[in-house]
Parts: C-alpha cells; sequence; structure tokens
C-alpha cells in the first residue's frame, strides 16, 4: 500500500494526501476528511521513514565511535540503544579507527539526511569539524571528550587517577606502578594520559618515588598490556601493586602476574579502570565509571533537542566514578585488609568525586 493507493481512493493527487499526514493546514476540512476515510479504508500506514524525509529528517541517530568492539564502548552503546527504547528514531554506528575515518564521518555528518543527531564517543573532535556540524544545525553530544560549546557527558579522570592510586597507598603499598594507554595515540584520546596524572599526583603528595621504568605505555589492548607488564615484574625492584588504566590493560597484568609466577593478590595486587563485565569474574578491584548511565543520558539530552523539549545547552555533565573493590587487592604480602574494608563479593568503596552540574 502506498500513499498513491490512497490518492486514487480518495480521489485527490499525492501532494494532498502528503499535506494531510504532515498537518498541513493547506487543506480544505472537507477534503481533509477524504482523506482520513480513505487511509482507514484502505489501512495504510504511512513510513516514518519517508515521513521524515519529507522533513529533512532521516529518523536515525548516529554514534561516531572508535573500536566499537572494545567493551566499554559496547557498554556505552547499550545506554544509548535503552534511551533511543519506543522512540521514533533508529541507531546508526559509524566505526573510526584512524584519523582518517573521523574526520571522513565528521565532515559528511553535517548533513540532516545522513543523521538527525550526533554523538561522538571517546574522541576529541578537531575544532573545525565541531563548527561545521554546530553551523550545520545537527545537535551533537560528546561522550567521555571535550569541546567548547557543545553538551558533554565526562567522569573526572584525573580524580579516578587519585581514587586508585590512594586506596592502594592506603593499603600500605609504597612500590605502585602504572600501566595507561600511549600518550602520543593518533585519535588524541587523553583519559589514560589524567588517569596517570592523577596516580603521579597522589604518589608525590604521599612521599612515594615513581622510579624509572614503574610507568608503562601500550595499546588498548590486554595483549599489549600483558607486555608491559611482564617487564615491569622481571624487574629487582618488583612493585608490589600496579594500578592499569582500563580493567583490559589490568587483565593484562594478571596474566603477566600469573606467567611469572606471583600470586594475586598476595604478590601483586592489581586495579583497573572502567568495571566492564568480566571484571567481576574476574574478581578486579577497579574504579567503575558509569558507563551504561554515560551512553543514556546523552542520548536523553539529544532526543530532548530533536523533540524539542530543551535548546542545546553547552553544559558539562560530570559524573561520579566509584571504587570497587574485589579480590585482586590486600596489603603488600596479602596481610588481612583495614578495618571495614571487605572484598569478597565486590564490596563498594565510595568516592563522591563530583556531581552532575
Amino acid at each position: 500500500m502506498t500513499i498513491a493507493d490512497v490518492a486514487a481512493h480518495a480521489g485527490v493527487g499525492a501532494g494532498t494526501v502528503s499535506r494531510v499526514l504532515n498537518n498541513s493546514p493547506r487543506v480544505s476540512p472537507t477534503t481533509r476528511a477524504r482523506v482520513l476515510a480513505a487511509i482507514e479504508a484502505l489501512d495504510y500506514r504511512p513510513n516514518p521513514l519517508a515521513q521524515g524525509l519529507s522533513r529533512g529528517r532521516c529518523q536515525t541517530l548516529g554514534v561516531v565511535v572508535p573500536f566499537f568492539t572494545h567493551a566499554s564502548a559496547i557498554e556505552r552503546l547499550r545506554g544509548i540503544v535503552a534511551a533511543l527504547d519506543g522512540s521514533r528514531y533508529d541507531l546508526v554506528l559509524f566505526n573510526v579507527e584512524s584519523p582518517v575515518h573521523r574526520d571522513e564521518h565528521l565532515a559528511t555528518l553535517t548533513r540532516r539526511d545522513r543523521a538527525d543527531g550526533l554523538i561522538v564517543m571517546s574522541l576529541p573532535p578537531p575544532p573545525a569539524s565541531i563548527e561545521r556540524i554546530v553551523r550545520a544545525g545537527v545537535p551533537i553530544v560528546l561522550v567521555d571528550a571535550r569541546a567548547p560549546g557543545v553538551p558533554t557527558v565526562v567522569t573526572d579522570d584525573v580524580e579516578g587517577g587519585r581514587l586508585a592510586t590512594r586506596y592502594l597507598v592506603e593499603l600500605g603499598h609504597e612500590r605502585i606502578a602504572f600501566i595507561g594507554d600511549d600518550h602520543d595515540n593518533p585519535l588524541g584520546f587523553v583519559a589514560g594520559r589524567e588517569r596517570e596524572q592523577g596516580y603521579r599526583e597522589t604518589m608525590a603528595a604521599a612521599g612515594l618515588a615513581v622510579p624509572d621504568g614503574y610507568v608503562g605505555h601500550a595499546p588498548h589492548v590486554r595483549g599489549a598490556a600483558r607486555e608491559v607488564a611482564a617487564r615491569i615484574l622481571d624487574r629487582p625492584d618488583r612493585p608490589t601493586a600496579v594500578f592499569a588504566s582500563s580493567d583490559s590493560q589490568a587483565l593484562g597484568v594478571l596474566e603477566a602476574a600469573r606467567a611469572a609466577g606471583l600470586a594475586v593478590p598476595e604478590d601483586l595486587s592489581v586495579v583497573g579502570f572502567d568495571d566492564i563485565e568480566v571484571s567481576g569474574y574476574a574478581g578486579l578491584t577497579t574504579v567503575r565509571q558509569p558507563l551504561y548511565e554515560s551512553g543514556r543520558l546523552a542520548a536523553r539530552l539529544l532526543l530532548d533537542v530533536l523533540e524539542g523539549r530543551a535548546e542545546p545547552e553547552p553544559r558539562e555533565h560530570r559524573l561520579e566514578l566509584e571504587l570497587v573493590e574485589r579480590t585482586t587487592t590486600s596489603p603488600p604480602g596479602g596481610r588481612t585488609s583495614v578495618a571495614g574494608r571487605g572484598r569478597a563479593g565486590g564490596h563498594s568503596v565510595r568516592d563522591r568525586v563530583s556531581e552532575e552540574r
């Protein structure tokens, strides 16, 4: 059944049917009633996509995301999908694996026939790209990235680094190593660098040294982190604890410890960052960031603008972090943990670092 069938049944043109469907005032009451009767008689159901395109909309939200198969990206996408449930919008993913991919996607997404709105995840967009998108009138929200003049959903990664390191210091560790992302990554990720900053600040505040070689950098994958951790754990002054800037990297540290014959947490404590699903099964102590909620909030902000419930507001929405203590950490030598800090079952040690503001 098409709009042409409805037009023929009502004895009007297809344009008239389209105006009725779009509630145009340019149709007389008599003609409108005839068209509506034809729609009911034929049980015609308009195509939402076609209706959207006729109004310059394609009824889709675009999500530009790097390496979308990574566990943290998947969790954020789950939140976006949940927010879109029941809405008129479909989700379109634009995967980014290089600066060329990023720039190509951002250049084409200035057109509303590609996406009605954009969520850019974990990618600091070039300023020129942001300017083009805003100038084209395409609503945009950034997640885990910042840019002036657009809404952002973020956590405080520097404070997250402090939170993890402070926890290890309070357990009694003094030789604490750090493994994070490469600083010169081509896509400009900054979370690992900021978590390292929090680590270094906390070590300095505690009067603890960071020897040369105690900080390693690797791509954001388990295998690369395992190789870096193996070198650190082979040192004569081996650390008693490692803070990794992601859970995927922390899992690589656990593999390196097992290969070196080290018991966790008796010989080595390990803390990650993210709290992806597998971390609970691995018993990994980690800094939990609200991945699912960040995706859901970004999508809600975008929907509010697209549905006319709110104006675009260049506001930073900061979500809180939480330390989740499990079985990969203990005081040095595996001594009994300090009073009040359970480990089994994933006891949470909350440290409110910020509020949505």
